[in-house]
């Protein structure tokens, strides 16, 4: 990937998306699975970006667009199951994601959770 990855942009964004969802939501549940996205760039390794992450623990998959996800092509999933429910939470394991997989070739593209 080229250039340097703002990760203070990327931190208060994630900051803001939470805080939105939570006030839309009213209430959010203490723990839940949180799904972190990562689009490959020109010469992704994904053996090697799933492996470094599943070394971390998260759950990992290379997921292939289905029929309504538009022309795009596959992304990179990394999950962290039974995670507490906070800004803050949420940010941590999303660093922890980018930095192992920037340099793999993938830039981050979201993050949701499952209740």
């Amino acid at each position: 990937m080229t250039g340097a990855h703002d990760f203070a942009a990327q931190k208060a964004e994630t900051y803001a998306t939470f805080a939105r969802i939570r006030d839309e939501a009213g209430t959010l549940p203490d723990t839940a699975r949180i799904d972190y996205a990562f689009l490959p760039g020109d010469t992704p390794d994904w053996d090697a970006v799933l492996a470094a992450l599943a070394e971390q623990g998260f759950d990992c998959a290379r997921v292939e667009p289905g029929p309504d996800d538009g022309p795009d092509g596959p992304w990179l999933e990394a999950s962290l199951t039974d995670q507490p429910l906070s800004a803050s939470a949420v940010w941590l394991g999303e660093e922890m994601a980018t930095r192992t997989a920037l340099p793999f070739g993938f830039r981050p593209d979201g993050w949701g959770f499952l209740i």
